[in-house]
């Protein structure tokens, strides 16, 4: 069965047939979401998701868009919320230099902090980096050797994603990879073992080909998936169920 590793379904473009489509995912052959918050009022809206569906899990943590939302009194919130049943990786965090919302060393400065939780916590990381490559590894390489996690939405060359790999965080693909533009990321794909390799959404963004500028949702897997293995030359049977092992082992699942 597929696993989504990344999805944002507290989002408002859910709203109207939110529970109709969680309703209908295993028909759908999906089987597990983990629901990844992006700012601090996701964390709540995740804790009743998850506790509402037994297939669905929770990240908590704050996305670098956001996080002049972050404090002290904030930070000991998302400690206590990562301490509750079912929540199972800090994220998403990082760097994102594409929109820029927040200043660099902002950016950087609690990126660090929620690296430093999710060690104390013992718990997976889930890493958003846009157009911050040198920074994002740097911090890596300073601050995340002792964990585990998974690269987010990975945009970057072959070389990083090995590197990446050689830390043990396993690569997300999602959406983008059916796109015929997606060139850097079909090699990433081409390149890095399956062993590797998760599933994502990113939902409601980034819906794959044919649906692509559409609202996004984890039905839509099975196109990533079959890229994948079109471009590997193996089965989609094979991807799905060697990205959910995968999933399974970057969740502890």
């Amino acid at each position: 069965m597929i696993f989504d590793t990344h999805a944002h379904y507290d989002d408002e473009q859910f709203d109207e047939d939110r529970k109709e489509l969680l309703s209908s995912m295993h028909e759908g052959g999906v089987d597990t979401i983990v629901n990844v918050a992006a700012d601090v009022a996701s964390w709540e809206d995740i804790r009743k998701l998850v506790t509402e569906y037994p297939f669905v899990y929770g990240a908590a943590g704050v996305h670098p868009d956001n996080v002049g939302e972050l404090n002290e009194e904030n930070f000991v919130r998302l400690e206590e919320i990562l301490n509750k049943e079912k929540f199972v990786a800090v994220g998403e965090i990082g760097l994102d230099y594409y929109w820029d919302k927040e200043s660099h060393e902002e950016q950087k400065y609690w990126f660090i902090r929620q690296l430093d939780l999710a060690e104390k916590l013992d718990l997976p990381v889930i890493i958003h980096s846009r157009e911050a490559a040198a920074d994002t590894m740097e911090i890596m390489k300073n601050y995340g050797q002792k964990l585990s996690g998974v690269i987010h939405c990975y945009s970057y060359s072959v070389e990083q994603a090995r590197e990446y790999v050689k830390m043990g965080f396993y690569i997300g693909i999602g959406g983008v990879v059916t796109f015929k533009n997606a060139k850097k990321l079909k090699e990433v794909v081409e390149e890095i073992s399956l062993e590797n390799l998760v599933l994502e959404t990113d939902c409601p963004y980034l819906a794959p080909v044919p649906n692509r500028g559409k609202r996004n949702s984890s039905l839509n897997l099975i196109y990533v998936a079959q890229e994948i293995a079109d471009i590997k030359g193996i089965s989609v049977e094979e991807v799905i169920n060697k990205t959910e092992e995968n999933a399974r082992k970057l969740y502890r699942l």
